[in-house]
């Protein structure tokens, strides 16, 4: 089949400025098979070559080949995808000069190196074939084109004719054999009529049409016209059934044209291939009525196979009255193996050139020769490449090998890490890579790197064993189609040479400290208490240190931290503990470290010299089922002021709750007890004592009055508020940005006024107060960098960038003041290595609703800037609630 622009043999015009008219010694081979011809292109020298094929005419002018008048005269260009090229002629092809039964044919194949054809050397073959004697009859079916060729004879003349007039008729004899011959009209016989064709007006339809001294051929492409589909046996030949006239000097002759070739009739199984070609078909047999079998043989590339060859090459060949069946095992010798690749999945294809030379006699044309060419191709099969685990531990190297693959397969580059590198940038990142080669042909690739590189990943996995995982994708391209797939690789190697961390603890009087000593299998493992990350963000916030030098990983933990859990309650200390888990970049438990310590209880219980005991009531590490909300005092009537998950605050009067009193000495003692029953249960599960006592000597003036209980009061309930953050665009506060002006485009220094509001609530007795307020270069309010503009409700106090507050009136806008908060920051940027980060900058605050009517009970609700680190910490937190909200984009431009 003649390729349309496919890989090397590119069918344009000529710009040659450089010409050989010698064939190049080795260059070209040629052969005469049968009625067939065959030039082979030396693979070696042509390789890579663009190539223009033509035959030279009897006028010596040469005519290029193209699809269409390769299938017309009967040529055949093929290649494989090992660079072989070949290409066939019929013997009596268009320009095939004919003398004496030999058959002389010119090819000219012109190569260059680029497209353009420049500089490109022309290479003549001229290839003489004998072929004789002919068949009445021969069909050959080649992979473009279907060609018949008939003997014509003259009739014989009759004994009682040359009796009448011998002189005239032995004149007339010789004329009439010797004169020119032509085709005159062909009929095609069709489902539908006949359809007659003048002899050009079939030739411009894709026909070939010739004749010699002896012969009438007709050649047509599979697709033509006037070809049909026609099914034997479920198999589809494509099928022309013509007459062809030709006349000469004196008279017009009639023979049948008829040719029908197979175009499937291939079946394949996982290792066989199955070629089935139905005998005695209509449309070659029409007006026969008796056959005979001559000959049946089968063969490889044109070149016939003998019964030893097919046998040994375990061909089966089965020929009964029906059909001709060949089978041949996938692999077997005469074909090969091409690499291809579905749905980026490696696989191969196996193709094998057969042929089919069928001879019969019928009592209507005598002998017929059918040859039949057929390139088979089989269905994709996928072949997963092999992965081999080599390591040597005692060397500490990674050692794989991945195949196999054929020759066409080659190794372009790695992904390691995330990141692709060539074959040769691979050895930077630590990776050696080698080809080799196996005694089929076939050949592997070998991926070496030492356990140290950084992309090994290492893992721990019993008290001395370390995993070393590589993980490495391998991407390949199939040549010459270049079709590309990747082998991900991924070994796991086992090897005993683990080093666990090890640990130490210690606690002051307010921390609790773990000092974590690194092995050489946590390089890669992250600090955990519960599921916070010490390097976190909300890690900084409680107050939590972490230091690692690299040999060393020290972290620091306040005793009241969230996520201290206390083991045992009692008034000669409390028993803390501190749990760290160390993970891996997966978050999977690794190792367990931990640290208790007794601490003095004084935080616990504040005795006031007015008579009023502060009780905070811990949360025990044992009880996990436990609500703090439901402790109780002795009278279970007295709730905690203050809850959180851990713990919850007591605030009453030693005259109160069910507190006893007893005097020893000179110390009077005040008791009480805190205690948690489950619900429907009388025996407590949780019991704290808590007494506070003073000296009898001392002089305390305590007034007593009576009064009326106090009427019940309602406290603010706990709900959703919705926040707004704004920004306007001047002091006066009235006009604000909305959502299509972000990003807000400001200069440096220039003013920004914003104002956080509490949406939606009629309740004059709520007010907002400002936590903290920051500045980041994204959407996400914990990322980094950051820049604070209010701590701890006191405004930033640099020169440069200070923080103003505006005070909040009343006004048609404005109903509650209590509900906003408003302040001034200049514009600015974020810096890195001393240049300005021109990128959106984004506000954030953290917000807390307080009830206006205690601000005293609790400092973080005062009506003044006061640091974290002086308030108090067992504030009422039950008379306020959290919120957070964030500004749409602000963008600085330079002037």
């Amino acid at each position: 089949m003649v390729p349309n622009l496919v890989l090397r043999l590119f069918l344009i015009g000529v710009l040659a400025s450089e010409i050989w008219t010698q064939d190049r010694p080795g260059s070209l081979s040629s052969e005469c098979l049968g009625s067939l011809l065959r030039v082979a292109l030396n693979a070696e020298y042509f390789e890579d070559k663009y190539l223009i094929f033509a035959v030279v005419d009897q006028f010596g002018t040469a005519q290029e080949i193209d699809e269409t008048l390769a299938a017309q005269c009967g040529y055949t260009i093929e290649y494989n995808y090992w660079g072989n090229i070949e290409f066939r002629a019929s013997i009596i092809s268009c320009y095939t000069h004919i003398e004496s039964d030999v058959y002389t044919l010119t090819v000219q194949i012109q190569a260059a190196n680029n497209p353009d054809m420049k500089n490109a050397l022309t290479h003549l073959k001229i290839v003489s074939c004998p072929y004789s004697p002919w068949h009445p009859r021969e069909l050959v079916c080649e992979t473009n084109y279907m060609e018949v060729s008939v003997r014509r004879n003259v009739p014989q003349i009759t004994a009682d004719v040359l009796q009448d007039e011998p002189e005239d008729w032995a004149l007339a004899f010789p004329e009439a054999t010797a004169g020119a011959v032509s085709i005159w009209q062909v009929v095609f016989h069709l489902p539908t009529g006949r359809k007659a064709l003048l002899a050009s007006d079939a030739q411009n339809a894709g026909y070939g049409l010739n004749t010699t001294d002896t012969r009438i051929l007709l050649r047509a492409p599979y697709n033509a016209t006037e070809a049909q589909l026609v099914k034997v046996r479920g198999v589809t030949f494509s099928a022309v059934r013509a007459s062809t006239f030709y006349k000469q000097r004196w008279m017009i002759l009639m023979v049948d044209t008829a040719v029908a070739c197979p175009i499937d009739g291939m079946e394949y199984t996982d290792d066989t291939i199955i070629w089935t070609i139905p005998k005695n078909l209509q449309t070659l047999s029409a007006g026969a009525t008796s056959f005979n079998d001559l000959l049946v043989e089968i063969g490889v590339d044109l070149h016939k196979l003998s019964a030893r060859e097919i046998a040994s090459r375990k061909y089966v060949l089965s020929n009964n009255t029906d059909e001709i069946t060949i089978q041949m095992p996938i692999g077997a010798e005469g074909g090969y193996y091409k690499t291809h690749v579905s749905e980026g999945q490696h696989g191969t294809k196996y193709y094998i050139n057969l042929f089919l030379e069928h001879q019969w006699e019928d009592n209507r044309w005598g002998v017929t020769k059918h040859t039949i060419i057929k390139k088979i191709e089989t269905p994709f099969k996928l072949v997963p490449p092999t992965i081999t685990n080599n390591t040597n531990s005692s060397i500490r190297l990674v050692n794989v090998t991945v195949g196999t693959f054929l020759p066409d397969v080659e190794l372009v580059n790695l992904t390691i890490d995330d990141t692709t590198v060539t074959v040769p940038e691979a050895l930077q990142h630590g990776y050696k890579v080698y080809e080799t080669r196996y005694p089929n042909g076939s050949k592997g690739y070998i991926i070496e790197t030492p356990f140290d590189v950084p992309s090994i990943k290492k893992e721990y996995l019993t008290e001395d064993t370390r995993l070393y995982t590589l993980n490495v994708t391998l991407g390949f391209i199939v040549q010459p189609t270049h079709e590309t797939f990747t082998v991900p690789v991924i070994t796991i190697s086992p090897v005993k040479d683990a080093v666990l961390p090890s640990a130490r603890g210690f606690c002051d009087d307010d921390n609790l400290y773990l000092t974590v000593i690194h092995g050489n299998v946590d390089q890669n493992w992250l600090p955990f208490i519960s599921n916070l990350s010490l390097s976190s963000d909300a890690a900084q916030k409680h107050n939590y240190g972490l230091d690692d030098n690299g040999t060393h990983l020290t972290i620091r933990v306040p005793l009241y931290a969230p996520h201290v859990l206390y083991e045992e309650i009692h008034p000669s200390g409390i028993t803390a503990s501190l749990h760290l888990t160390m993970k891996d970049n997966t978050h999977a438990d690794m190792i367990d470290f931990s640290i208790s310590c007794r601490f003095s209880p004084k935080e616990l219980i504040d005795c006031l010299p007015n008579g009023t005991m502060v009780i905070t009531a811990l949360k025990l590490a044992g009880i996990t089922d436990l609500d703090t909300s439901l402790f109780v005092l002795r009278d279970k009537q007295c709730r905690p002021v203050s809850v959180t998950e851990k713990s919850a605050t007591f605030i009453f009067n030693m005259n109160t709750c069910g507190t006893s009193r007893k005097f020893e000495d000179t110390v009077m003692t005040y008791e009480n007890e805190v205690s948690y029953f489950r619900p429907g249960s009388t025996t407590p599960i949780y019991q704290l004592k808590c007494a506070c006592q003073y000296i009898i000597n001392e002089t305390i003036v305590v007034q007593y009055s009576s009064r009326n209980n106090p009427a019940p009061s309602v406290e603010p309930g706990f709900g959703s508020l919705a926040l707004t953050l704004r920004l306007f665009k001047d002091q006066s506060y009235s006009d604000s940005y909305v959502e299509i002006e972000y990003p807000v485009v400001k200069y440096l220094k220039e003013a920004l006024y914003f104002e956080v509001e509490l949406l939606h609530s009629e309740d004059p007795q709520l007010e907002l107060y400002l936590e903290d307020c920051w500045a980041t270069t994204s959407q996400d309010r914990d990322s980094s960098p950051q820049w604070s503009i209010i701590t701890d409700s006191c405004e930033n106090a640099e020169d440069s960038h200070q923080t103003i507050f505006h005070k909040v009136d009343s006004d048609s806008r404005v109903k509650f003041p209590t509900h906003l908060k408003r302040f001034e920051v200049k514009m600015f940027t974020f810096m890195q290595d001393g240049n300005a980060l021109l990128e959106q900058i984004y506000f954030h605050c953290s917000v807390v609703i307080c009830d206006a009517r205690r601000p005293a009970s609790d400092l973080l609700c005062a009506r003044r800037c006061i640091p974290r680190k002086q308030r108090l910490g067992r504030s009422v937190e039950a008379y306020h609630m959290h919120g957070h909200v964030s500004s749409g984009a602000v963008l600085m431009k330079s002037k």
